[in-house]
């Protein structure tokens, strides 16, 4: 090898090792500083791609629990308003079952109006929690907690739609419901007794025409009700009607509107006069709807085949004949039908008008009419099966009241199902959040594995780059020294 002052190679050599040794130790001192192998693209761009897709999943995961959390929340804020609307439900049925019994003494309008007060609570609890019909929460319920392969596996679903998962009092069936003593009422009457502001029958009186038959026979009732000068309350009229009403079994009371009504097992019809500030506005008639019934025309059997028909209760089947003797018209008509139903429990009263007939009975029965009037007008115009009315559930006083308790038991049964879907709901979630903290976890220690730096490694790394670098900084003081040993070859010139 040739001697030259032109070109110091070895100096070259040791320049380079020292730019490479001080790279190496900036490398080791940037990994110890920052704790990731991976600082910026260069240092490995396959790698660094691996750890971005690791810290994405990291940060969704992330949300996902918090997003978890947040829906368990909602769902424990529903789980408690259902827990109150289940006690509410406790209580509706306390009601139903007081009014519900027959021989309950006290007011079923004050049990009724808590009644009702507690069907407005359950809507606005309802309201509240986002359960009601149509609820901010009466919906498909979606909580995005990410780990999944597709955007559907990333999402967990508590499905609260629809009318069957909403607690407000219609969707449960209950909205129409109430406690209150059941009743005939007047036709066309929307009198509000209720109304305390008002003042009934002020210098007039109002009078009712009952035709009723308590099982002793048929009885035309008129009852009076006079309000005298200053007139009075709705409460008044109804105890005016009672006092005179109780001996026949006839019961009134103001509904559900505050309309008067009428009630009791006894086989009545009534007709009312007309009075401008009176319980009823204007004329009017019912018949019981608590008893099953039929209309009868007024017969007038003629001399010729009598008129026969067949009137089948559970109990029995009796054979009615009605001759000119005992179906020439209404009273003689009466007192047959009466005597040959004896002990059926099925009585022949006056209809409103009070000139035709009905047949009355708190229990089912069938007519059959077998043989019309040979001359004359009979009860009935075909033969064959005649229609009966059915008796109406909730025109008893306890009518309503068995009504709700039905409803009421389904209703809690509804109640149930949507606390186990809220219930459901939340569990779904806390699996939810423990797989995505797991997946963060594990997520996060392949990230590492891919990023994060090795301190031990780095540190040995350090050490071996500041040794390297004073290793060549000496080798460089080395070379740059050597070619002074040309000029020991130039001492002779």
């Amino acid at each position: 090898m040739s001697i030259s002052i032109q070109t110091n190679v070895a100096s070259l050599n040791a320049q380079y090792y020292i730019s490479q040794n001080q790279n190496f130790q900036n490398t080791a001192i940037q990994q110890l500083s920052s704790g990731y192998k991976i600082n910026s693209s260069a240092d490995d761009p396959a790698g660094l791609a691996v750890a971005n897709q690791y810290a994405g999943e990291i940060t969704q995961l992330t949300q996902g629990v918090q997003n978890a959390s947040d829906g368990i929340s909602t769902l424990q804020i529903a789980d408690g308003g259902l827990s109150n609307i289940s006690q509410i439900l406790g209580r509706l049925q306390t009601l139903a079952s007081e009014s519900a019994s027959g021989t309950f003494q006290g007011n079923r309008t004050t049990v009724n109006n808590e009644y009702q007060g507690l069907l407005t609570e359950i809507n606005r609890q309802a309201a509240n929690i986002g359960l009601n019909t149509g609820g901010v929460n009466n919906t498909n319920l979606t909580v995005y907690t990410g780990g999944g392969s597709t955007q559907a596996n990333s999402q967990v679903t508590v499905d609260l739609s629809g009318a069957n998962n909403a607690v407000d009092t219609t969707a449960l069936g209950i909205g129409t419901t109430s406690v209150a003593g059941g009743g005939t009422g007047i036709s066309s009457n929307t009198v509000n007794l209720n109304n305390t502001a008002t003042t009934f029958l002020a210098g007039t009186s109002q009078t009712f025409t009952f035709h009723a038959n308590t099982g002793s026979g048929n009885q035309d009732l008129s009852i009076v009700v006079a309000g005298g000068s200053s007139g009075l309350s709705g409460t008044q009229v109804i105890s005016n009607l009672n006092n005179q009403l109780q001996a026949y079994g006839i019961t009134a009371s103001a509904g559900s509107t505050g309309a008067l009504q009428f009630g009791g097992s006894t086989a009545f019809t009534v007709a009312t006069t007309a009075a401008g500030s009176g319980a009823i506005t204007a004329s009017g008639t019912a018949v019981n709807s608590a008893n099953n019934s039929i209309n009868l025309a007024a017969p007038a059997v003629g001399v010729g085949t009598p008129e026969t028909f067949t009137v089948q209760n559970a109990g029995a089947s009796y054979a009615i004949s009605l001759s000119a003797t005992t179906g020439d018209n209404q009273t003689d008509a009466l007192a047959s039908l009466n005597q040959q139903l004896a002990g059926s429990g099925i009585y022949a009263v006056k209809d409103t008008t009070g000139n035709a007939i009905t047949l009355q009975s708190s229990s089912t029965f069938s007519v059959n009419e077998t043989a019309l009037a040979g001359a004359g007008t009979g009860a009935f115009s075909a033969l064959g099966a005649q229609t009966v009315t059915a008796a109406s559930n909730t025109a008893s006083n306890t009518g309503n009241a068995l009504a709700a308790l039905t409803l009421l038991t389904a209703a809690i049964g509804n109640l149930g199902l949507v606390q186990g879907q809220v219930g459901a709901g939340e569990n779904k979630l806390n699996y939810a959040t423990n797989l995505a903290q797991s997946q963060i976890t594990n997520v996060s220690a392949a990230e590492s594995g891919v990023r994060d730096a090795d301190v031990a490694a780095a540190a040995a790394n350090l050490t071996k780059a500041q040794v390297l670098q004073q290793t060549s900084l000496a080798a460089l003081s080395q070379a740059n020294s050597a070619p002074q040993s040309v000029l020991a070859l130039l001492k002779n010139f």
